[in-house]
């Protein structure tokens, strides 16, 4: 960890020193570091070729009841964010290729079995399967991105928070191809969205089984026992699963406090596509520039912030509006200015996070500490949102709930680490 740190502040020295110049002349990425990006976008198109469509498929489809409809798709959430941490664990024991190959066997009969799923207890089985399988792949590859991205930065290639950023760039572009893909495959019906989504996860495998090294330089196998408890003590690493936490909660208001907002102003969510493409094409195109300016001017935590900051104003824009009580396109004008402030925060918010972690971490726990993040910080968002679904309910003034839900990220930001 003491490595890591210094090499991080050298590297962050160097940045300064040469200035824009010198990302113009960054190393190239590593095969390994290109392979794992690669892996993000097919990862995101096989998934969300088929999950934004499951939920009415259970409905109309099979015909489950509303309720269980939430039910199924809340275990499939807990299975895969909540045990993010086993398979950050498990890729620190047995190291990330065999991690990675059997979640990628477990999604494809995971996608397979939910095509051909009619019943209850069959859909429950392959939607926990298709959760546990993402619980086993991403935080083994998250934490050998991030830890590769530590090594191109300590040999010059520049920040790693670039690093970062052209993954998460690589899942947008996936997130934004993969509904294009499902939806034109639900022309035929779902369980060919389904098997098109397991072809997916095929190739992945059979690209990773020839591609992904046995053994890694530098990447050291250790036991599982004994590592929670040293993370358990690391109260900085702590504080940025609870800063980070607190920021996933504002973000998740996209898919709570948003549709209801678009919702009262246009008297339907058909907008509500247009909005989730603006944030999804602004990641896309502007991350990598956003990370590489704020990579030159801001430390990690002034980075954070700032992005934090963004975040807040987001709602506070909707707070100042909402009593105007404004409707039809010109009410749609605040719910907008929410998704560029809340996505531009991300792009300052996420990447620098996931940087942060291999500086907070034990020696050979990585991959423990980058599943750690996910579900420790999942947990806040899942109670949390019950508590915001109460304040947007509960027959308050219209601003009130948007400037409550404005302090959030910037009580975040009081909880970041004070020392980098």
């Amino acid at each position: 960890m003491i490595s890591l740190f210094t090499g991080r502040k050298a590297g962050r020295k160097a940045g300064r020193k040469e200035g824009t110049a010198a990302g113009s002349a960054a190393a190239p990425l590593s095969p390994l570091l290109r392979l794992l990006v690669l892996t993000q976008l097919a990862f995101n198109i096989g998934f969300f070729a088929v999950l934004p469509f499951l939920s009415e498929h259970l409905g109309q489809g099979i015909g489950m009841a509303g309720w269980l409809v939430g039910f199924v798709l809340g275990l499939r959430t807990f299975s895969q964010q909540g045990l993010f941490v086993v398979g950050g664990a498990l890729a620190d024991r047995y190291g990330i290729r065999p991690v990675v190959l059997a979640g990628c066997v477990l999604r494809i009969a995971g996608f397979v079995w939910l095509g051909f799923a009619e019943r209850t207890w069959a859909v429950v089985a392959a939607v926990l399967l298709i959760g546990f399988a993402a619980a086993l792949f991403s935080p083994a590859v998250e934490s050998e991105v991030a830890r590769q991205a530590v090594v191109w930065e300590e040999a010059g290639g520049g920040d790693r928070t670039r690093v970062l950023a052209l993954f998460t760039v690589a899942g947008q572009a996936g997130a934004f191809v993969g509904p294009l893909l499902g939806g034109l495959l639900l022309a035929v019906d779902f369980r060919t969205a389904c098997l098109a989504g397991a072809g997916v996860f095929v190739l992945v495998l059979a690209g990773h089984a020839w591609l992904l090294p046995q053994r890694i330089p530098g990447r050291t196998q250790v036991r599982v026992k004994g590592g929670a408890r040293l993370l358990l003590r690391n109260r900085r690493f702590l504080a940025l699963c609870c800063a980070y936490g607190a920021y996933l909660l504002a973000y998740n208001q996209l898919y709570l406090a948003l549709p209801a907002e678009v919702e009262r102003a246009a008297g339907s969510q058909a907008p509500l596509a247009w909005l989730f493409a603006l944030s999804s094409l602004l990641v896309v195109t502007a991350q990598l520039p956003v990370t590489r300016w704020a990579g030159e001017r801001l430390a990690p935590r002034r980075s954070m912030v700032a992005g934090l900051v963004l975040v807040a104003a987001g709602f506070g824009v909707v707070a100042v509006a909402r009593p105007a009580g404004w409707t039809g396109t010109g009410g749609l004008v605040p719910a907008a200015g929410f998704v560029v402030l809340l996505t531009l925060g991300q792009m300052l918010v996420a990447p620098v996070a996931r940087a942060w972690v291999p500086d907070l971490a034990e020696d050979g726990r990585l991959g423990l500490y980058t599943g750690a993040l996910s579900s420790v910080s999942g947990l806040i968002v899942l109670v949390g949102s019950s508590a915001t679904g109460l304040l947007l309910d509960g027959g308050l003034p219209s601003a009130v709930p948007w400037l409550v839900l404005a302090v959030v990220p910037l009580a975040a930001a009081g909880l970041l680490p004070r020392r980098h």
